[in-house]
């Protein structure tokens, strides 16, 4: 019967581990997807899970084309939704068009009022930007 136990336990622990490295592998390589169009759109959920707006993370996507952001999209998050709605108004456009490899050295101005979302959002941009250049 405990031979049976630990079998059990042991085959469990196994399947468990498993689950966890596969999701370890998918999100890892779904950092960065290349599209058809030849366009690449890297998200920073991962990568930046680690920075923190006011209420939590604020991952984005960047969609980015012959090496040039063309689009930052902000995705879910728990920041409160006026003060991050400046933030998509008044700061997420302002890279559209900005070389990749510029994006580390620029320094955007923050959206007043938003001050902690803001600093997350550029930091995001700045780690996805850093992937791109590395795994392009």
């Amino acid at each position: 019967m405990k031979s049976r136990n630990f079998l059990l336990v042991a085959l469990f622990v196994a399947v468990m581990l498993s689950n966890l490295n596969a999701q370890s592998n998918r999100s890892s390589t779904d950092v960065m997807v290349r599209q058809s169009d030849g366009s690449y759109v890297v998200n920073t959920t991962t990568l930046a899970k680690d920075v923190i707006g006011f209420r939590g993370n604020t991952p984005l996507k960047l969609y980015i084309k012959d090496n040039k952001i063309i689009k930052v999209e902000p995705l879910p998050n728990h920041e409160t939704p006026s003060f991050f709605d400046k933030v998509k108004k008044g700061l997420l456009s302002k890279w559209c068009g900005m070389k990749v490899s510029k994006v580390s050295a620029t320094e955007m101005d923050g959206v007043t009022g938003a001050t902690f979302s803001s600093k997350a959002v550029k930091e995001n941009v700045k780690r996805g930007a850093k992937y791109y250049m590395k795994h392009k």
